[in-house]
């Protein structure tokens, strides 16, 4: 993907909403400043870009932006296999 557009990371998330994607955007940049794993290739970009093209290629979602933060998350495992993870997580 050379370029992200808004409306790539609006098509992931499934919401029309921006300020949601916004939010999103903000909360995965912290996790990424805190020292979580990048879920995408790395191309040296600033963190902003990298968390856009996170979300854009479907790897980050207001669905599993939780898990993604706690220690011992499946980081080399496919969005499906994180998603469950994280809802066993969220029971305990």
């Amino acid at each position: 993907m050379a370029r992200i557009t808004v409306d790539d990371c609006l098509e992931q998330i499934g919401d029309e909403n921006r300020f949601a994607l916004v939010h999103l955007t903000v909360a995965r940049i912290k996790q990424l400043r805190r020292g979580a794993p990048l879920l995408v290739t790395n191309r040296k970009n600033k963190e902003i870009v990298m968390a856009l093209r996170e979300i854009a290629a479907g790897e980050v979602t207001l669905d599993n932006l939780r898990t993604l933060a706690k220690p011992g998350n499946k980081a080399n495992l496919g969005t499906e296999a994180k998603i469950a993870v994280g809802d066993a997580d969220l029971a305990a």
